[in-house]
């Protein structure tokens, strides 16, 4: 859609060296998952927070699955820098299809896991998802409803993983221990 080409031109327009170093850096804070693996890795350490890191990891995976192998393909949109050649990319280009936003669904399936778990941490944690989805605009490898529908997904996954994946899971340890102890 031409409007969202437009969006980005203008976002290119106020573009600085701080702003681009800073949004390059957000940019990174959601490349491959890398950080929120590591954050559900942190989480599930501690018993106080086990809980809250198996959803985040429950959720970046179903969601990952979901959106990176099934709709990125599906669709198969081309990323801007790509439709619109005035569109200049700040980071390095991604070489895969651009709808939905990979790191806006990574970042916002963490950070409202995260949120669904301890609310005042979490409200931390979807400002830095909302930056690092901004981000993915700023640098120009994604459009406006790519961003949008990233973080749907992750948003959604985080939700379904809290009130019915991880229930089920947990239901069904109790089940296998009942069974060894048996």
């Amino acid at each position: 859609m031409i409007w969202e080409a437009e969006f980005l031109s203008s976002l290119q327009s106020i573009r600085t060296p701080f702003l681009d170093a800073v949004m390059k850096y957000l940019s990174l804070l959601g490349e491959h998952g890398i950080v929120a693996i590591a954050l559900s890795i942190i989480l599930i350490i501690f018993a106080k927070t086990r809980r809250t890191g198996f959803e985040v990891f429950l959720a970046i995976a179903l969601a990952y699955l979901v959106a990176n192998l099934i709709i990125k393909n599906a669709v198969a949109r081309v990323r801007p820098y790509d439709a619109y050649p005035y569109l200049e990319a700040l980071v390095t280009k991604p070489h895969d299809w651009s709808f939905p936003s990979g790191h806006s669904v990574n970042v916002f399936a963490a950070a409202t896991a995260v949120f669904m778990n301890h609310k005042k941490t979490g409200i931390i944690a979807l400002i830095i998802a909302a930056l690092v989805a901004f981000s993915r605009l700023y640098n120009c490898v994604h459009y406006p409803t790519d961003v949008l529908a990233g973080a749907i997904i992750g948003i959604g996954f985080a939700i379904l993983v809290h009130y019915l994946v991880y229930p089920a899971c947990e239901k069904g340890v109790r089940k296998l221990r009942r069974q060894k102890e048996n």
